[in-house]
C-alpha cells in the first residue's frame, strides 16, 4: 500500500460512522414502505443496508410473501416469541400484533451500516425508548383526501376495517411533531430523495465524529 493510499485508509476509518436504526413510520396509506423498498437498492445493499423484517398476526395480503414484508405467524407463535424476549418491542394495533426482532438491531449497531424499519406510530415510539440513537422519520400524505384515496384503493379491508384504519391514521398524523424529522409523501421519488439526504446527513452530527488523532490534536 503506497502512501496515498494509506493516509486514505486512515481516514476511513478515524471517521467511519457507527450503524444506523433508521426508524421510518406513518399512519396507514401514508407510503412508508413504498419509500423503503425504493430506498434498498443492490448497490446500497452492498453497503450494508438491510431492513427489518417485522412480526404480525394479521393475514397475509394478495402480493404480500412470508418472510419479505412481514414474517406471518398465528397468536400462540407470537405470544410464545414474546415471552422468550425474542422482540425488541411488541404492541397491538388495528386489531392485530406487531413485534420488531431484537437481534438485526444489535447486529448493525456491531458492525455498522443501515437498517430500516418500517413501524407504526406506536412501534416507533416504542422503539426509540429501546434504541434512543435511532433516527425518526415521519411520513404525510399530502392531504386528508390523499389518505382516504389511498386507503380505498387498497381493496384489502372491509368498510368496518377501512373506518378503523382512516380514524386512527388521522389521529396519528397529528403525532409528526413527535419524530425528529417529517416528509410529505405528495410524489414518492422526490419523499426517497428527502428520507435519504435525512439518513446521509444525520451522519455528520459532531457526536459521532471518532477521529482520535484530530481530537487529540484540538484538546
Amino acid at each position: 500500500m503506497n502512501k496515498s493510499d494509506r493516509i486514505r485508509s486512515e481516514r476511513a476509518q478515524s471517521f467511519e460512522k457507527p450503524g444506523k436504526i433508521v426508524i421510518i413510520s406513518s399512519p396507514s396509506g401514508g407510503g412508508k414502505t413504498s419509500i423503503c423498498r425504493r430506498l434498498l437498492t443492490p448497490a446500497r445493499k452492498r453497503r450494508g443496508w438491510g431492513f427489518s423484517v417485522s412480526y404480525t398476526t394479521r393475514a397475509m395480503r394478495p402480493g404480500e410473501r412470508h418472510g419479505r414484508e412481514y414474517y406471518f405467524v398465528d397468536e400462540e407463535q407470537f405470544a410464545r416469541l414474546a415471552k422468550d424476549d425474542f422482540f425488541a418491542e411488541q404492541f397491538k394495533v388495528h386489531l392485530y400484533r406487531y413485534g420488531t426482532p431484537r437481534q438485526p438491531l444489535e447486529q448493525v449497531l456491531k458492525r455498522g451500516g443501515v437498517i430500516l424499519l418500517d413501524v407504526d406510530v406506536k412501534g416507533a415510539q416504542r422503539l426509540k425508548k429501546v434504541c434512543p440513537q435511532a433516527v425518526t422519520i415521519f411520513i404525510l400524505p399530502p392531504s386528508i383526501k390523499a389518505l382516504r384515496q389511498r386507503l380505498r384503493q387498497r381493496g384489502t379491508e372491509t368498510k368496518a376495517q377501512l373506518k378503523v384504519r382512516y380514524d386512527n391514521a388521522r389521529e396519528e398524523m397529528k403525532l409528526f411533531r413527535r419524530f425528529e424529522y417529517a416528509v410529505v409523501n405528495d410524489e414518492v421519488n422526490k419523499a426517497v430523495k428527502q428520507v435519504l439526504s435525512i439518513i446521509e446527513a444525520h451522519s455528520c452530527r459532531t457526536k459521532y465524529l471518532v477521529a482520535e488523532p484530530l481530537v487529540k490534536q484540538l484538546s
